[in-house]
């Protein structure tokens, strides 16, 4: 059976189409092939404007996952709802399983120098004068079959930083209370 040309066609047209949707817009895990496990002291870096968190060791670069935030234009954070990610030192406080986003790793969010930073805008006239700095930020997955958030850079949490559910897993089981955390933009 010969297939005419048109039919060769539309089916091409087809196989295209459907590799196009089928993960055009996924976001992997990046791995250090070399760096199997993690090895002394974990770190996490992560940079706003790479929408990625970042794990080195005391061998050097560990991995790097694909995370989304708050508010679209990545700033720092002002004040208390504004659903910014803060950029700065921190460490991880507390881990516990949530209900919504499967498991959080909390930061010590603010800091004394986010307060300090918090009071030079407040002096200045930057923000409002009955401003609160707010707290509460983590490092968190994302609502239950909601993965594809990441995937699409959709910036949706209320200033912490989220990661598919699967990979959340995978660092919450890594990564120990005090670990170090530069957020930068």
């Amino acid at each position: 059976m010969q297939l005419s040309r048109v039919s060769v066609s539309l089916l091409l047209l087809i196989a295209v189409g459907l590799f196009s949707f089928s993960g055009h817009h996924y976001r992997p895990i990046r791995q250090n092939r070399f760096n199997g496990e993690l090895n002394g002291t974990p770190r996490i870096l992560i940079d706003k404007s790479d929408y990625e968190l970042s794990i080195y060791d005391d061998d050097g670069w560990y991995a790097t996952y694909p995370v989304v935030f708050g508010e679209k234009t990545l700033g720092d954070k002002l004040v208390q709802g504004d659903r910014k990610t803060p950029e700065g030192e921190y460490k991880i406080i507390s881990k516990r399983p949530h209900e919504k986003w499967g498991e959080i790793m909390l930061i010590d969010y603010p800091t004394a120098a986010d307060i300090a930073k918090f009071k030079e805008r407040k002096a200045k006239g930057l923000i409002p004068k009955n401003a609160k700095i707010g707290d509460g930020i983590g490092i968190h997955g994302t609502w239950q079959r909601d993965d594809m958030a990441v995937d699409y850079f959709q910036n949706w949490t209320n200033g912490c930083i989220s990661l598919k559910r699967s990979e959340m897993d995978e660092i919450y089981a890594m990564i120990p209370i005090g670990t170090r955390v530069s957020i930068r933009k």
